[in-house]
């Protein structure tokens, strides 16, 4: 099946500049299965109201577009209801903005039950507030509403009661599963095993890095957005000391806020961990910004002073070698590892160890007090040796 041919938009707004971006966005087209063919790049003090890039620049790209046959226009930025529209009937193509490529890709790789939720959710949430002068505009959004897809021709009947009640629907259904994932989370508090999740900037190598600290299977692959489910799995870091690993979804620069607010409860993993391994692809040119990007992402959740290990992953890719690098107090900072290889993992599981050893001193695990459940079964218990069992059966079926 021949691939949709992708025009590429980058837009550099004011004095902020990606060194990346066009490199990413070509990434994020092509994890969406689409083939880049061209670009076009744009700089302005502030966007168009109508056009974001000027009605110039319009007019160029919808000449570049059709010279080299692309199916569609992907702009590097989100784009208002009003401005998607007005690209659209001037270059007479359609045009995906950064908001919903990365929604669509989100969508494909959701796999367990609240992924696809949460995927859903965020896509009404956005889908709602491009219910502007009728439905035109939504016919050329790909993907469905339904159960099964995200918005597309099938959905353009839909009203804003209607995505109302669904996002309702969805929101209930994403509380219960939220609670019982708190309640695996807090049997897992009540023991002394340190809660240890994975963070970073998306295709850094988390997933690998996870499934050699855990010896899982979870699903890794050189593109962005390989996971989106949250994994939990016990890695033994040495003879004595065991953790509990969580591998999270990876961030992103312009992370939409409605996919955030829609894997609140996935993310919850991170904001409730011990301890944050911060995994950074070394090889990257702009790694650094990576990591503002991520810390930025952490600060929403309210997960920023959870404390965290960079770990410096790829190094096979680099010059630099595996080590620990620690604060002034001796506390590890920063390790350097490939998870590739396994090259620096014992300096790893070294400095989570150390981190382990100081949680519990800070720590301790004191005895905690008992759940009315458990407060009840004790009861009985007492109940149950001072009498016999029907006696006992009696007075339990009158209370």
């Amino acid at each position: 099946m021949k691939a949709t041919r992708a025009f590429l938009v980058c837009v550099v707004v004011g004095r902020v500049v990606y060194q990346d971006s066009a490199e990413e966005l070509a990434l994020l087209v092509k994890s969406d299965g689409l083939e880049p063919v061209g670009l076009l790049d744009a700089k302005r003090d502030k966007p168009d109201p109508a056009f974001f890039i000027g009605s110039g620049k319009v007019d160029e790209l919808g000449e570049l577009a059709h010279e080299l046959h692309a199916d569609v226009v992907v702009f590097d930025v989100p784009l208002s209801a009003a401005q998607q529209r007005n690209i659209e009937r001037a270059i007479e193509l359609p045009v995906l903005d950064r908001t919903q490529l990365i929604l669509d890709i989100f969508r494909a790789r959701a796999k367990s039950r609240e992924g696809r939720l949460q995927v859903e959710l965020a896509q009404l949430e956005h889908l709602s507030t491009r219910l502007v002068r009728g439905w035109t505009h939504l016919e050329r959004q790909r993907g469905g509403l339904s159960k099964t897809g995200g918005p597309g021709e099938k959905q353009i009947e839909l009203d804003r009661r209607m995505i109302g009640v669904r996002m309702k629907q969805l929101r209930d259904q994403l509380k219960r599963l939220a609670r019982q994932r708190d309640t695996q989370r807090r049997s897992r508090s009540r023991s002394d095993t340190l809660s240890v999740s994975l963070v970073g900037y998306t295709n850094a190598g988390k997933s690998t890095l996870f499934n050699r600290l855990t010896r899982a299977k979870s699903y890794a692959a050189d593109q962005l957005f390989a996971t989106l489910d949250t994994t939990a799995r016990r890695c033994w870091i040495s003879n004595e000391e065991t953790v509990v690993a969580s591998d999270t979804v990876g961030f992103i620069r312009g992370l939409p806020h409605q996919l955030v607010e829609a894997f609140k409860s996935t993310l919850d993993e991170t904001v409730h961990a011990d301890l944050l391994l911060h995994v950074v692809d070394a090889s990257s040119s702009v790694r650094e910004d990576q990591i503002s990007e991520v810390n930025a992402v952490l600060e929403e959740i309210k997960a920023d002073d959870v404390p965290a290990i960079l770990v410096y992953n790829k190094i096979d890719n680099t010059a630099l070698e595996p080590e620990i690098v620690r604060h002034p107090d001796g506390r590890p900072k920063a390790v350097f590892v490939s998870a590739l290889t396994g090259e620096g993992l014992d300096l790893l599981r070294q400095a989570i160890g150390e981190f382990a050893h100081q949680w519990r001193v800070d720590n301790p695990n004191e005895p905690r007090a008992p759940e009315p459940w458990e407060e009840e079964v004790a009861h009985d218990l007492v109940a149950l040796a001072d009498d016999n069992i029907e006696d006992f059966l009696v007075r339990k079926k009158k209370r």
